[in-house]
């Protein structure tokens, strides 16, 4: 998969055909930090797993003011542009561990090894809330906009995500799952 300039000019930096806008990532930074504050889990480190252009830096930031942020992409073209740490979260190394974990709109693009490998390294380096979305097969068949989706994705029911995740993480809802190693109590029916 060639995640270079043509890539990001049609997907994130064409309005027409963006399939996200700063808008509805400042959203998404706000339902994060109300999970994570609602868990009262204090946030010093963050890891964005895939920050493409980076459109959940600014806005996490301001939510979380005395954290740092780590981008990794495995597009080239933005490493450069960007200065991202240039590896997937598949391959991915770190003793750090990471309070809030971002991984959307990876895993699509990852064989199962490697998204297995992937998983693996999101129980080690999560050590509180991941948020983590995926295009599944059930959203390509109901719930996205085909011509404005890429193509080329993976696909692959939720049920295969949603054992993957259990194996680490219990859900809280809204795309956040929290490491089962956290010590938090969430009642049964929040737990979606």
């Amino acid at each position: 998969m060639a995640f270079d300039e043509s890539y990001y000019q049609r997907f994130y930096y064409n309005r027409r055909t963006a399939v996200t806008s700063p808008r509805e990532n400042a959203a998404r930074a706000k339902l994060i930090a109300a999970g994570v504050n609602y868990l009262n889990l204090p946030v010093r480190r963050i890891l964005d797993a895939g920050c493409g252009i980076g459109m959940l830096r600014a806005p996490l930031l301001k939510e979380f003011k005395n954290a740092t942020y780590t981008g990794l992409e495995v597009s080239h073209y933005l490493c450069e542009k960007y200065g991202w740490l240039e590896t997937g979260i598949q391959d991915f190394r770190s003793r750090a561990k990471f309070d809030l974990v971002v991984c959307y709109d990876v895993f699509q693009y990852l064989d199962e090894r490697a998204a297995r490998r992937g998983f693996q390294n999101l129980n080690k380096v999560c050590r509180g809330v991941l948020y983590f979305g995926v295009l599944t097969q059930e959203d390509w068949d109901q719930n996205c906009v085909q011509s404005q989706t890429d193509e080329k994705s993976i696909l692959r029911p939720d049920a295969w995500y949603r054992r993957a995740l259990n194996e680490a993480f219990q859900p809280l809802g809204l795309g956040l799952w929290v490491s089962r190693e956290t010590p938090v109590s969430l009642w049964s029916l929040e737990s979606a």
